[in-house]
């Protein structure tokens, strides 16, 4: 959905009157620059107002992700911030190389590790997990991702946050009050209100000990840093914070990265390294599928007698994230064979999320197999929670026993039953699907 125009005004009358926050809409002194609803050029939001659902979807993200917002309201009376963060950090991209880094806070003194913690959160729903984020306000500190050592004294303590392994206490004080954005975007993660930083303070910081070690070896590439750290059973999403804060790699060529983009990265570091690994087992000996089913997403994931190969097909109903507008169903897929790929996915970071999962899984049970992650994206998925769900989601469904079979139009034939969207859409869209069925091989040949 294209939301970019914003509603004119000082105030968002429409989202005054489908809030359900009462104690919020009694107040007088509300400001209107906190809370800023953006609606799409057509006006949809406008004239639904959240009732109508002529989005398509079962609920309304802008009153989730309202409501959500102006719990934390409260408690954000002046421009100054105290909380245990969990420990938790963004890194933006915009402007790159120049861009906004700094701590995530919430201000509640209380047990707040898994606010970012998304390994433990699968399983939650969606309500509960905008409610927690949205809880994190953002201190941003505008700096140049190669000079982030020379920045100052915030840097600094963000670094000390990215590193630590429980929640710190802290002081944020902002230049001025936060806003908060209702934003229904394909790429947005639920997040807080934020505003630039005076000055952050934070208390006693204790750091994980297997990252602590690789901050002070700088002359530990970052890469080798990422593969110790979860070969010691580190959480990825540990690693990914201290990747984005420049905690990793040789002391001249640290830098910041976003956090969009190490989530990726080391993802895709992690599996790589898996896959070459998994090149020496020996291949399963019959047709898989498992599945899991979390958040309005079905995930099918098939395997096949073979040697390596991997490809994640996305199929996405009308009136989703990524088919917003669209009147059928959209499907998006990509793929790679035994000695991988030199580009950049076409689906971004799901596929590398997904990719992990699988070869987690297939290094444990020590196999090799052609793999292929069927997604069907459903309007139930009303807003993006990030690439986690996928990893969790795959994960998931490996956790579980596999459904076996002794050929693959057996296989196909469940999934079949297990999706809406017909097989034969998937098997077009498959590249792996179609050249089991159709490729002879020289064994064939062989035994003639």
């Amino acid at each position: 959905m294209k939301l970019r125009k914003k509603i004119k005004g000082k105030r968002n009358p429409w989202i005054i009157d489908i809030v359900t926050e009462t104690s919020f809409l009694a107040d007088l002194n509300y400001d209107p620059e906190f809370l800023v609803a953006k609606a799409s050029k057509r006006g949809l939001c406008v004239v639904c107002k959240g009732s109508k659902f002529l989005c398509g979807k079962t609920r309304c993200p802008v009153i989730l992700r309202a409501n959500s917002l102006l719990k934390a309201f409260p408690l954000l009376k002046n421009m100054d911030v105290e909380g245990a963060s969990p420990p938790g950090v963004f890194v933006g991209r915009i402007g790159y190389p120049y861009v906004y880094a700094g701590p995530l806070v919430p201000p509640v003194h209380e047990d707040t590790s898994l606010y970012d913690i998304p390994e433990l959160w699968f399983g939650k729903p969606i309500e509960e997990i905008v409610r927690f984020r949205s809880m994190l306000i953002r201190g941003k500190h505008r700096v140049h991702v190669k000079k982030f050592e020379k920045a100052g004294d915030v840097i600094e303590k963000t670094r000390e946050l990215a590193l630590a392994v429980k929640p710190v206490d802290v002081e944020l004080e902002l230049k001025k009050k936060p806003k908060g954005f209702i934003l229904l975007d394909d790429e947005v993660q639920p997040f807080g209100p934020s505003a630039p930083i005076k000055r952050l303070r934070i208390g006693n910081a204790q750091w994980d000990n297997q990252i602590e070690k690789a901050y002070y070896d700088t002359d530990l590439k970052a890469t080798e840093a990422v593969l110790e750290l979860y070969k010691k059973g580190v959480f990825v999403t540990r690693i990914q914070r201290a990747f984005s804060i420049g905690a990793f790699g040789l002391e001249k060529r640290r830098r910041l990265v976003p956090t969009r983009w190490s989530i990726t990265a080391v993802d895709s570091i992690i599996s790589k390294e898996l896959i070459e690994k998994i090149k020496d087992f020996p291949e399963i000996g019959e047709f898989r599928v498992y599945e899991s089913r979390y958040l309005d997403n079905r995930f099918e994931v098939l395997m096949i007698p073979g040697a390596w190969s991997y490809e994640a097909i996305e199929a996405w109903y009308p009136r989703t994230l990524w088919n917003p507008d669209g009147k059928g169903i959209v499907m998006f897929s990509d793929w790679e064979g035994y000695d991988g790929r030199t580009t950049y996915a076409a689906i971004g970071g799901c596929y590398y999320a997904a990719r992990l999962a699988v070869c987690e899984h297939l290094i444990k049970e020590k196999r090799q197999a052609k793999v292929v992650v069927l997604r069907e994206a459903h309007p139930g998925y009303i807003m993006p929670v990030g690439v986690w769900q996928v990893r969790e989601n795959v994960r998931n469904a490996l956790r579980n026993p596999p459904v076996r079979f002794s050929s693959l139009n057996e296989a196909l034939s469940y999934i079949a039953g297990r999706f809406d969207i017909p097989i034969q859409y998937w098997i077009r869209k498959s590249k792996l699907i179609r050249e089991e069925m159709f490729q002879k091989r020289l064994t064939e040949f062989l035994i003639k």
